[in-house]
């Protein structure tokens, strides 16, 4: 069924989907309210629908950090992926409501939160209002404290500079074109678009200086020795349950397997190899992040993000 733009005005923005590139609408996307859709590449979607979007990509730490919590407090949420590598968290639409292009972003009605630790936190909330049960304890002090402490380590230049520097480039060289292309398309969002280009530029510059690079480094084996210790004196992070601290550090180990690094940084602490085993046993674990990089599944996901990349670039359709 075609729809005009004055009826698709209509539609309530929850339950409707629409991707815009310039100006069209290249595909709508309607979703019941009494029936769930599992919708390939661009959506999924846990059973029984929910005002409740989460905008996020299996590439992004963060974006695991919250569907951890997500799943692992049973939150019905409608899921989008917004392909950070594709450009698409550049995209004027996304872009004008969150103009720093970060992952992931929550949204519960008019409410919208964008800070990782803030979104679990809520999460939590979520799930303690939803239990009707006054026994259900909330993160304390010390699952806190881990999380800031996790968050602390910034992935982002310990990750790129383990990626061929050719790939690299050739990336980078696409995000530029793509940003300089929307700032043209959206001339109310050039300064936006413009602050972010000279961030890219910035990134390429740091992942230059080796001064950058050994931080990045000391400050993970920091963070994993003091993981290993406290290991050492109970099954998780904050005790002998499962919480939002392993939410946090799960995905980081995740992300050194992902590049190839568990011999050297896991292997070789064995409170932390026991404990990776155990993780990747939850089914929270196998749905947000095995299902994307387990196995051969890792290769399925970058060669789509690989090929949609290289194909735009001939075309030089930005």
């Amino acid at each position: 069924m075609d729809y005009s733009t004055s009826q698709l005005r209509m539609f309530p923005l929850s339950s409707l989907f629409i991707h815009l590139e310039r100006g069209e609408v290249k595909f709508l996307l309607l979703v019941p309210t009494n029936l769930a859709q599992h919708l390939k590449d661009e959506t999924e979607e846990r059973p029984g629908f929910s005002t409740m979007q989460l905008y996020h990509h299996p590439y992004s730490l963060d974006s695991q950090r919250v569907r951890l919590a997500l799943e692992e407090k049973g939150i019905d949420y409608t899921s989008f992926h917004v392909n950070p590598v594709t450009v698409k968290n550049m995209d004027a639409s996304f872009f004008r409501r969150n103009p720093s292009a970060k992952l992931p972003v929550f949204q519960n009605g008019h409410h919208i939160i964008y800070n990782t630790i803030e979104i679990i936190q809520y999460v939590e909330r979520i799930a303690l209002v939803s239990s009707g049960e006054e026994n259900i304890p909330s993160s304390g002090g010390e699952v806190t404290a881990w999380m800031h402490r996790i968050k602390q380590w910034n992935p982002k230049f310990f990750t790129l500079s383990h990626i061929p520097k050719k790939h690299r480039d050739y990336v980078y060289k696409f995000i530029r074109q793509v940003i300089i292309a929307r700032m043209a398309e959206a001339t109310d969002l050039a300064a936006a678009y413009h602050a972010k280009l000279v961030q890219v530029y910035e990134t390429e510059d740091k992942l230059k200086d080796p001064a950058v690079l050994n931080q990045s480094k000391e400050q993970l084996i920091r963070l994993l020795d003091q993981v290993e210790k406290k290991l050492n004196e109970s099954a998780y992070l904050a005790g002998e349950e499962f919480s939002m601290a392993d939410v946090m550090l799960v995905p980081v180990l995740a992300r050194l397997v992902l590049l190839n690094l568990k011999e050297e940084y896991i292997d070789g602490r064995p409170n932390t190899a026991k404990y990776w085993i155990m993780v990747q046993q939850r089914p929270s674990y196998k749905k947000v992040i095995g299902k994307h990089f387990s196995g051969w599944r890792k290769h399925k996901t970058f060669i789509r993000t690989w090929c949609f990349v290289h194909i735009r670039t001939i075309l030089r359709r930005f």
